[in-house]
């Protein structure tokens, strides 16, 4: 997941709203979200490769998303796969605070993970190392800290909020048409990463599309006060739709 933005406890019908893209190289293989048969109450998409998930939610209400920290020095080989941290807390029975302060930072490459159990949501970097309760707000959150300003997370969390705050209502589509901005941002506002201006002025957009690597899905979940959630996935094939599906259930 590379942009995951999100109002909490700021809407009159909803606790939570995620509106999230998921960027990866074509290659990887892909399951698109679904009731996984060893987790019945967990539906979230796979990483076919390595296991774990990048965003999910379970019939009990505990949520999680994960993105990366974008470090191209920092070596991948030896470390444990990032997606399991998702995986792990949503199959597990630990609090957010228990499953936070268990955690070794160092067996991982940089990450963001964003946890809700109840009526709590939480936020942790191994790069920043201090466990956050969020409080009620708009945020996003890509590839580096929280609320960084980078171009994409300042417009995707702005257009977020706006439409948020003039609509009771919530509407899928406008929510996948605020992920869809596929705008790139002006060569001054770029962040520098380590990746080389080309491949920057690509991924400033919120959805991605080169020849290799893009947006594979775009997810949006919202969870009311009463407990009601839907879950929406959009996937992608290089850039092109692909498929929607979507799943209502209540949190037991």
């Amino acid at each position: 997941m590379c942009l995951i933005n999100f109002q909490f406890q700021n809407h009159p019908k909803y606790k939570l709203v995620v509106a999230a893209n998921r960027d990866e190289f074509y290659g990887r293989p892909t399951k698109p979200a679904y009731f996984w048969d060893d987790e019945p109450l967990l539906l979230a998409g796979k990483d076919l490769q390595q296991g774990g998930t990048w965003l999910g939610i379970t019939k009990t209400g505990k949520f999680a998303a994960l993105t990366n920290f974008r470090d191209p020095s920092k070596p991948e080989t030896g470390k444990i796969s990032r997606g399991a941290l998702v995986r792990d807390f949503l199959a597990g029975t630990q609090s957010p605070i228990d499953f936070l302060t268990a955690l070794e930072p160092a067996d991982y490459t940089g990450f963001n993970l964003l946890i809700v159990d109840a009526d709590r949501l939480f936020y942790y970097s191994n790069l920043q190392g201090e466990i956050l309760e969020i409080t009620p707000g708009t945020y996003g959150l890509s590839n580096h800290l929280l609320d960084t300003p980078w171009p994409k997370v300042v417009r995707g969390k702005r257009n977020l909020g706006e439409y948020l705050s003039s609509s009771k209502e919530v509407s899928l589509d406008a929510l996948f048409a605020i992920l869809a901005d596929s705008e790139e941002a002006s060569d001054s506002d770029l962040p520098h990463t380590g990746i080389g201006l080309e491949f920057e002025r690509k991924l400033s957009a919120m959805f991605i599309k080169t020849p290799d690597y893009g947006t594979r899905s775009a997810s949006v979940v919202l969870i009311s006060h009463d407990g009601s959630v839907t879950f929406a996935e959009r996937t992608f094939e290089k850039g092109d739709f692909n498929g929607e599906q979507i799943f209502n259930f209540n949190i037991i």
